[in-house]
């Protein structure tokens, strides 16, 4: 569907592609079409909802200036899916121990491995970049605990919320691997950082904003080259850790599973970040805040909750949505909402069929506390085009 509103509240125009959107959203995507540094106009996507800063679903163009708080704090944050040579009648009739050997392979939620996994010239790779920003910013040591021994050993690790591992089917009942996560805590520490900088720098400058998260760095100033640099650095460990639990996921399942190949390289995107693009005639920096690239040809994931289907797409290039689509169903209540309206009982009737956890501890998560994946894709059709309808059997959360 093409864009279903448009909000003018004194700034650029937004464009959103949904009629789903609740007011406080809409104040939220008004405040940074305010700001003097965005371009041309903001498009919300189909799973927009209520972020920090910016709503989840923004993508927005700026002009020689980035917001912190708009990237976000899980900087790189996204997906990587890889199609196997194996179909379900090769599955086990029991997929707990599929399972168990993922989580076995991959450590969950706050947990890290014991010893760095991932090769050494890809740590050779990340450690100058980041030793190079600590050196220039002292205190980001202080904010997470012993950060030099603590990012390599979380490279191959899931996280938690709403990060997760899946074994799918696709239409054609082919087997799929499905991974959605960041750049860990050294990610969510950079991203703090640099918004509280911001914050500051602002303040001294006496700007007044639309709303204190949306403080920006002015390329130029004090700290702008900084955080491009840990951007940059963030977004490419992002990457790094995907692939790393890619090929673990992989190893385990060789363990448990007939012969089996990756049948083409794996569709990756990142959803929580920045990039330098050409829009309105200008170049310009483009922050896609649960948003993808989608651009013509451009291949991507959108995944539903854990109880949906999820979608391998192809981009269809739409220039008023900035080139982007949704990043998933998007949350149409938050955790604590979930948790207070949902029970057990509730998760494991909404997950019948997929072996995960079910119990207390991933009630956030359940299917219910998320928009329906069907609307966002009705809503996306002028946005991407499905290339693969995924069913989840297996879920491993955080």
């Amino acid at each position: 569907m093409p864009v279903r509103q448009v909000l003018d509240r004194g700034g650029v125009p937004v464009k959103i592609f949904t009629d789903d959107v609740d007011e406080a959203s809409m104040r939220q995507l008004a405040a940074v079409s305010r700001l003097p540094i965005v371009v041309g106009h903001v498009a919300a996507m189909p799973d927009v909802h209520l972020g920090i800063g910016a709503t989840v679903g923004s993508v927005i163009a700026t002009r020689r200036a980035l917001i912190p708080a708009a990237v976000g704090v899980d900087i790189g944050c996204g997906m990587s899916a890889a199609r196997l040579t194996l179909d379900a009648a090769r599955l086990p009739d029991s997929l707990r121990p599929v399972r168990e050997a993922i989580e076995a392979a991959v450590p969950v939620g706050f947990a890290a491995h014991e010893e760095p996994v991932a090769e050494r010239s890809v740590l050779a790779a990340l450690r100058p970049g980041l030793a190079r920003i600590l050196a220039r910013h002292e205190r980001i040591a202080t904010m997470i605990r012993d950060v030099h021994a603590k990012w390599p050993r979380q490279l191959g690790t899931l996280g938690g919320g709403n990060h997760f591992i899946e074994v799918c089917l696709d239409e054609a009942e082919r087997v799929w691997v499905m991974l959605h996560s960041g750049s860990r805590g050294v990610g969510n520490v950079l991203g703090r950082y640099f918004t509280q900088l911001a914050k500051r720098d602002m303040e001294r400058r006496g700007v007044r904003l639309p709303a204190k998260d949306l403080a920006w760095l002015d390329d130029g100033s004090a700290h702008f080259a900084d955080y491009v640099d840990a951007l940059t650095w963030a977004q490419r460990y992002a990457l790094e850790n995907r692939r790393l639990m890619l090929t673990r996921v992989l190893a385990a399942l060789r363990g448990l599973l007939p012969p089996f190949r990756v049948t083409a390289g794996a569709v990756e995107c990142h959803h929580n970040y920045v990039a330098e693009e050409e829009h309105f005639g200008e170049p310009v920096y483009v922050t896609r805040k649960g948003a993808i690239r989608a651009a013509r040809g451009e291949l991507g994931i959108i995944p539903g909750s854990m109880g949906s289907r999820s979608y391998i797409v192809r981009g269809r290039g739409s220039r008023e949505a900035l080139e982007s689509c949704a990043h998933g169903a998007g949350r149409r209540m938050s955790r604590s909402q979930a948790k207070a309206a949902y029970t057990a009982a509730d998760l494991a009737r909404q997950t019948a069929g997929v072996e995960c956890r079910k119990d207390a501890g991933v009630i956030d998560e359940i299917p219910d506390a998320y928009k329906d994946i069907d609307t966002v894709m009705a809503h996306s059709s002028d946005l991407v085009d499905v290339v693969h309808t995924l069913k989840q059997v297996v879920c491993v959360k955080g």
